[in-house]
C-alpha cells in the first residue's frame, strides 16, 4: 500500500467528507443538514439541554449552537423553555414535529450507511462501529 491510501488519519477524513456529503443531500428535502441532525439526535435522548452543554456534548462552537437551534425553532423541531428550577436559564427541547423529523432522518442516514459500508457483512460493520466507539471516546464516555 502507498501513497495517501497507507495513511489511516486520511481515510477516515475521506470517509468524514464522503459520509457528510450523503448524508446532508438526505437531509436536503428536510432543509436540515448533519450539525441539525447531530443536534435533535442528542436532544433525543435527553429531557432537554442547556445550549453550553448542546457546545459541550457536540464539540460545536457555542456560536454555532445558538445559529442551529434558531434553525430548528423556526422549523418548530425545538423549543426554547425556561429551564427546571432557574427561570434565568433557558433550556432547548424536541417538540414532537422534531421527533418526527428524526425518525425520517434516522431512516434516511441508515440508507447511508448502507451505501458506505456496502463492501462489509454484518460481523464487519459491527466491528467497525465498535472499533470506531474506541477511537472516538477512548475514555469510554
Amino acid at each position: 500500500m502507498r501513497g495517501l491510501h497507507a495513511d489511516t488519519g486520511y481515510l477516515l477524513y475521506r470517509l468524514g467528507l464522503r459520509s457528510g456529503r450523503l448524508f446532508n443531500a438526505t437531509l436536503e428535502e428536510s432543509g436540515l443538514r448533519l450539525r441539525h441532525y447531530a443536534l435533535i439526535r442528542y436532544l433525543a435522548t435527553v429531557d432537554g439541554a442547556l445550549q453550553r452543554e448542546l457546545s459541550t456534548q457536540l464539540g460545536y462552537d457555542p456560536s454555532a449552537i445558538v445559529s442551529l437551534v434558531d434553525d430548528l425553532e423556526k422549523l418548530g423541531l425545538v423549543e426554547r423553555r425556561p429551564a427546571p428550577g432557574d427561570r434565568r436559564s433557558r433550556i432547548v427541547v424536541l417538540t414532537g414535529d422534531g421527533l418526527d423529523v428524526l425518525r425520517h432522518t434516522d431512516r434516511a442516514g441508515s440508507r447511508v450507511t448502507d451505501e458506505l459500508l456496502a463492501t462489509l457483512d454484518e460481523a464487519e460493520r459491527d466491528t467497525l462501529h465498535a472499533l470506531l466507539l474506541r477511537v472516538a471516546e477512548p475514555d469510554g464516555h
